[in-house]
């Protein structure tokens, strides 16, 4: 279990908004790591099912060996999970992950800014191709606003891209590498406020490329997963991981790409948006390029 750092500004008090898949696995790092943790869940339904992926998730580091049973209940016992953003009010950090929506992020960013009452508490973002100057610019607090990107599954996942706007502060940049290389164990990366960051502006479009190649009838899902995987040594390949991302995840962030670009590469193929409209999400909603059980 890694410790927290004790230096100046440094995280002990963490807050998250969103209690699906990533806010738990956010939940789930920052409580092995000692901080004290306070989930907002989007309503009473959604936190017992938070909680579930929370439990799940440190039952599976169990049986695999990489967590013993007493640190199992060490963590949970350090995460409290609400439906109240005024619970936030002490927290040193709050990091959302809610749903790819630049509006509904910035109203959440206006929120917050209102209930974090500690002048010095910074708010992330964990938003994958949204520019944190647009974020940053809702809050009266824009010196304070960073983006934390971190990638699924969050407790294997071993990068973090942290994203700083023009108007970040270069003490709250340092703060949060200190957070992210020291407390979580995490290798930061640090990215220009540009939409897609670093990753994602590679990734977006070699997804996008697969799923044309399927659309176009070149070749189906399975062959083309066959070529990454076999071909270039891919741990998996990309339609196999456009329905790990979610397709609505992947959709939102290659149009917001294509906002901020206007290149045909970043354009979001038409069987993948009519898939989106269908439901047909990925793994998440059980069928996406594959099915599943």
């Amino acid at each position: 279990m890694t410790g927290t750092v004790s230096l100046p500004g440094a995280i002990h008090r963490v807050g998250i908004v969103g209690s699906g898949t990533m806010g738990a696995g956010l939940a789930e790092i920052c409580g092995r790591a000692g901080l004290d943790v306070v989930v907002v869940a989007s309503g009473p339904a959604s936190v017992p099912a938070g909680l579930g992926r929370l439990v799940s998730s440190l039952d599976r580091a169990v049986t695999r060996g990489k967590l013993s049973e007493d640190d199992r209940d060490a963590t949970l016992a350090r995460v409290a999970f609400t439906t109240e953003l005024d619970d936030l009010a002490d927290r040193d950090l709050v990091m959302e992950a809610i749903r790819e929506n630049e509006d509904q992020k910035s109203e959440l960013f206006v929120a917050l800014d209102k209930v974090v009452e500690s002048p010095q508490a910074i708010l992330a973002s964990n938003t994958s191709s949204i520019p944190i100057m647009r974020l940053a610019r809702v809050t009266s607090r824009p010196e304070q606003v960073v983006g934390l990107h971190f990638f699924n599954p969050v407790p294997v996942m071993p990068l973090v891209e942290l994203i700083g706007s023009l108007l970040t502060g270069e003490h709250t940049l340092q703060r949060m590498t200190e957070f992210v290389g020291g407390s979580l164990g995490k290798t930061p990366i640090r990215s220009p406020d540009r939409a897609g960051f670093v990753v994602n502006s590679l990734l977006i479009p070699y997804l996008l490329s697969a799923i044309r190649m399927v659309e176009s009838g070149f070749a189906t899902a399975e062959v083309v997963d066959q070529g990454m995987t076999l071909g270039c040594s891919h741990p998996l390949g990309p339609l196999r991981l456009t329905d790990m991302i979610g397709l609505d995840v992947v959709a939102a962030i290659a149009e917001s790409l294509q906002a901020e670009f206007r290149e045909p590469q970043f354009t979001p193929p038409a069987l993948l948006l009519r898939m989106v409209e269908g439901g047909l999400l990925g793994k998440k909603s059980g069928r996406g390029f594959y099915p599943y059980s």
